[in-house]
Order: C-alpha cells, then sequence, then structure tokens
C-alpha cells in the first residue's frame, strides 16, 4: 500500500495528534534556516549588525507562522477513542470527519465529529466552554455563501449526535430527494455532501 493511502487527513480520527508531530517538524526545519544565515554572519563578520542579521529576520517570518499554528494545535486535546469508536458504529454510510478545528475571526472552537447529509449538517464537541450557538451561525454562513442552503446544529452529547445520525442513515433519501446538484468540473468525483464537507476542512486547521 502507498504512503499517500496511509496519510491521515483532515477530518481523519487522528489528526490533531499527526498535525501536532508535523507541525513540530515544519516549525524546526522553517527556523533553521535563518538560524543558519544569521550565524554565518556572525561567524564571519564578528558582529549582528550585518545584512546577514537582516535577511535571517525576514526569513524567520514563515517560520513564525509555523510556529503558531503549532501552538494553536498543541492546545487541542485529540479526541476521546471511545467516542470515536461509538461515532463509527453510528454514522453507517454518512459523510462523516473527525477532529476539526474551525477557525473564525473571533475564536477557533473544536469540533469532535461532523456529519453531512442532504441540507443537514450535525456536529458533536465535547468541550464544554464551546459557543455552540457562534459555531452554528459561522458554519451556516460559511456555507451559504458557498450556495449551500443548510441547517447546522452542534451537540454536546454524544448520545444526541449518534441518535441524529441514526435517524439520519434511516431518512437519507428524504433527505437528499429533490437537491439539485452541480459538480465541481475540476473534482466530478465529489457528491454534493462532500463538496460540503470540503468547504468546513477549508475553513478548519
Amino acid at each position: 500500500m502507498s504512503s499517500s493511502k496511509n496519510k491521515i487527513k483532515k477530518g481523519d480520527y487522528g489528526y490533531i495528534r499527526a498535525q501536532q508531530k508535523q507541525q513540530v517538524l515544519y516549525t524546526v526545519l522553517a527556523f533553521l534556516a535563518p538560524l543558519s544565515v544569521f550565524f554565518t554572519g556572525l561567524y564571519i563578520n564578528r558582529t549582528r549588525n550585518t545584512v546577514f542579521t537582516v535577511i535571517a529576520v525576514v526569513a524567520c517570518l514563515p517560520a513564525c507562522k509555523f510556529a503558531v499554528t503549532m501552538i494553536m494545535l498543541f492546545l487541542q486535546k485529540p479526541m476521546d477513542p471511545s467516542d470515536h469508536q461509538m461515532i463509527e458504529k453510528h454514522k453507517k454510510g454518512l459523510v462523516c470527519a473527525y477532529e476539526l478545528v474551525i477557525s473564525a475571526y473571533e475564536k477557533q472552537s473544536y469540533i469532535d465529529s461532523l456529519t453531512v447529509c442532504g441540507n443537514t449538517v450535525v456536529g458533536y464537541t465535547s468541550r464544554k466552554k464551546t459557543d455552540i450557538p457562534f459555531i452554528e451561525k459561522h458554519i451556516q454562513t460559511i456555507l451559504r455563501q458557498n450556495g449551500y442552503y443548510v441547517t447546522v446544529k452542534i451537540f454536546n452529547r454524544l448520545a444526541d449526535y449518534t441518535g441524529r445520525l441514526d435517524t439520519m442513515w434511516e431518512h437519507r433519501e428524504a433527505l437528499e430527494k429533490d437537491i439539485k446538484f452541480r459538480p465541481d468540473p475540476q473534482e466530478p468525483e465529489l457528491t454534493r455532501n462532500e463538496a460540503i464537507m470540503r468547504v468546513i476542512y477549508a475553513i478548519s486547521l
């Protein structure tokens, strides 16, 4: 099996932990180049007041971006394995994602799992301090700006979420009936539910 098939992608269970490790590596590598330039200039000129220092400072900007992302990811606790196992038992063939850190100008919100079916988007967050009305409105606004007029409901009780998944799977044909969808020519294989999830990925870390 190829490494691309084994790679944990956004929306996969285990994404937070995988990204934490990846961002540490990216941050370290990103700082190596500017630090090398700086110390090379310091060694050659015996002073920091050189063009080498200026180049090193400018080169640190991308590295700082990686560092910020790394810090934000380490502030997120990975999903409870038992929660993942329970959701897996109920999602059936629904389009479902895990460990999403939804970003907005005002704040970031962690969603353990999110599922799409027709014009219904439901999610579950285990974080008690999550501003649920805010994140529901934010996701709905972004999706409607992209032409998907959906309703969004986020639960903070796992049993409520899995119960809704059972209902959605049972009534999936009715939920998706008469919904018009024109596939993206660049990604014609994507279903409408997958296209909606792709938009949500775009606003997630």
